[in-house]
């Protein structure tokens, strides 16, 4: 039985559709506030391995919560990691490219050095230095961009305002590559098998989609692709600020991800149709270009 920390959010939705035998805690079951609790659960519940999919991500509000994101974040995924390395279950751990500063001008490594510039992004990175010094079996699992058909994500927020207004005014200065959650999910089942197999695979990777693009082409590919007439204006970053500073090139370097686990990188516009398929808006025929 895998068991999954997350019930609601993007990832944990998708782990549950694409593996119904799973366990899925909610905050009810398992409130990562409280970094004990979730060590209880793990004990409870003996599971042949953990998908941690929760997390505090309301990256602007954690400028002024940095206390809690840092509990969430960090000090739970730590207990998580622990209570694994204790019963000898593989922990799969997800993190994220704002753990990056973002000026690299190329695909970022797994090892390249980390700088993240806001609170959220430093809570993350001390969550993945908690999960490695655990001394488990483990893989931090670094994403981007992650969108589905629920929630509040890039792809819902620009068909919500597709809808209201005649032009969207989007930044076309951050670049990355964003990632299907159902294809997220996918990846996080099959590392956790590994794992199981091969604790030696162990470690940190990388795993998002692909083209790269930027915030701006993203959003021109979700309008042509669901059939909207809005027109998409790009803006740099300093014309729309925000109170967490997000990184401008996230583009993350997935090779040693594919070479070492098996998993090749998802093309996020197959990604965006299934999304738009399952909200009932088809893809339109304009949208080829993409």
């Amino acid at each position: 039985m895998i068991l999954v920390f997350g019930r609601t959010g993007q990832l944990a939705r998708a782990l549950a559709r694409a593996a119904p035998a799973a366990v899925c805690l909610d905050r009810a079951a398992a409130d990562l506030a409280h970094p004990e609790a979730c060590a209880a659960a793990i004990a409870a519940h003996r599971p042949a391995a953990v998908i941690n999919a929760a997390a505090y991500t309301a990256v602007d509000r954690a400028e002024a919560e940095e206390a809690q994101a840092h509990r969430v974040n960090a000090d739970a995924p730590a207990a998580m990691a622990r209570a694994c390395a204790g019963l000898g279950v593989p922990f799969v751990h997800l993190s994220t490219d704002y753990v990056f500063g973002g000026a690299g001008g190329r695909p970022i490594a797994p090892d390249a050095p980390t700088g993240p510039l806001s609170a959220y992004g430093r809570s993350k990175l001390a969550g993945e230095r908690g999960v490695r010094a655990a001394g488990g079996v483990h893989a931090i699992l670094r994403t981007s961009w992650v969108f589905s058909a629920h929630g509040r994500n890039f792809v819902t927020t620009v068909l919500r305002l597709s809808e209201a207004r005649d032009a969207l005014r989007i930044v076309d200065d951050q670049i990355g590559g964003p990632t299907p959650a159902a294809d997220l999910a996918a990846a996080c089942l099959s590392v956790a098998q590994r794992l199981q197999d091969a604790p030696a695979l162990s470690g940190t990777y990388h795993y998002a989609g692909r083209p790269e693009v930027s915030r701006k082409g993203f959003a021109e590919a979700i309008v042509a692709r669901s059939g909207r007439k809005v027109r998409v204006e790009g803006i740099p970053s300093a014309a729309y600020p925000t109170a967490a500073a997000r990184p401008l090139d996230a583009r993350l370097d997935c090779s040693r991800t594919e070479a070492a686990l098996g998993l090749a990188r998802p093309d996020w516009r197959a990604g965006l149709d299934a999304v738009l398929r399952e909200l009932g808006i088809g893809p339109a025929r304009e949208a080829q270009r993409w």
